[in-house]
């Protein structure tokens, strides 16, 4: 009796219509406002009802899936004007030195106008003495041979000679 059951059970499926199992409908409902939204159960009477296609079509079944077109940018157009900067690094010493100048000149342990303080400190290492004098500042080098080197700093920290 079981054997009959299951013969007919597949006779059933194997006669019944195939259905595509990975489709849907899918209704885009776009209301007065331009409002969309997306139902499976049908639009409301006071909006506009469209069918969507939503299968989801399988990896290799030969249909090509179209993608989205990018609209294309025009190329700027190039002229022959000079370069005109508008905004620039500000080092806080009014720009004296570029930055490949100061760093040729901490690598060679020079002073020069428009280094700061951290500049110098860089180049020479912390300061044996320091002086303050009406807002400004003295660094005080003692050299291991007697030499001896006083650098001047302005109200702003930058190296004034």
């Amino acid at each position: 009796m079981r054997g009959s059951h299951f013969a007919a059970l597949l006779t059933a499926v194997l006669l019944s219509p195939i259905q595509d199992s990975l489709a849907t409908s899918v209704f885009r409902c776009v209301d007065a406002n331009g409002h969309v939204t997306f139902t499976r159960h049908g639009c409301k009477s006071d909006q506009e009802q469209h069918l969507q296609d939503a299968r989801n079509h399988t990896p290799s079944s030969g249909k090509a899936i179209p993608l989205a077109n990018t609209p294309k940018r025009p190329k700027p157009a190039t002229s022959q004007e000079d370069l005109v900067i508008v905004g620039q690094h500000d080092d806080g010493c009014g720009n004296l030195i570029s930055s490949s100048e100061r760093r040729q000149a901490i690598i060679r342990q020079e002073i020069r106008s428009g280094m700061s303080r951290a500049d110098v400190e860089s180049s020479l290492g912390k300061p044996d003495r320091i002086t303050r004098q009406n807002g400004r500042q003295r660094y005080y080098y003692d050299d291991k041979r007697g030499k001896r080197q006083q650098i001047n700093f302005d109200e702003a920290g930058c190296v004034k000679k």
